[in-house]
Parts: C-alpha cells; sequence; structure tokens
C-alpha cells in the first residue's frame, strides 16, 4: 500500500515543522477580519501556530502574522485570538 503523506506546516511563533493537524490556523479573508480558524475551513490567506499561547505571543512579539499577512493588526484582534486559545486549551 501506498503510505499517505502528511501536510507539514511551520509555527509562525515557535519555527517549528509540524503535522497540520496539530496546528491551529490563523485566516485573513478578503474582508480582511483577522480570526482562528479552529476548523481549518474558512476561505482566506491562512498562517498556522501551535495550540499554545506561548506561540501566539511570540508570533505578535516579532510582528510574523502582520509580515505574513502584510497588514497591521491591532492589539484588540491580539488580545481577543490569545483569550480564545487559553479557552480552547
Amino acid at each position: 500500500m501506498k503510505v499517505k503523506k502528511i501536510p507539514m506546516r511551520m509555527c509562525l511563533g515557535c519555527g517549528e515543522m509540524k503535522p497540520k493537524r496539530e496546528l491551529i490556523r490563523i485566516v485573513k479573508p478578503a474582508e480582511g477580519e483577522i480570526s482562528l480558524d479552529l476548523t481549518g475551513k474558512k476561505n482566506g490567506r491562512g498562517a498556522y501556530i501551535c495550540r499554545s499561547a506561548d506561540c501566539l505571543r511570540l508570533a505578535r512579539k516579532a510582528r510574523k502574522l502582520e509580515k505574513s499577512f502584510q497588514c497591521r493588526i491591532d492589539d484588540a484582534v491580539y488580545d481577543s485570538m490569545e483569550s480564545e486559545l487559553t479557552e480552547n486549551e
């Protein structure tokens, strides 16, 4: 039997390559409202982070999400994503 390929993605916070299913997708749709995509199926540009709030803080500090989405992200958006991550841990 053929071995099924597991898609790998890089966490923007810690920089580790992990299977796509172990990461959380952050999405920026055409409307521009950035949010967490826990299902991984929303339309728009996506970036991935680990399921910990620490990786989100590292990505925020290094402005990795802003570089990935090529836009400015408000602190309120980061705070809401961090609170949503801590609820889902």
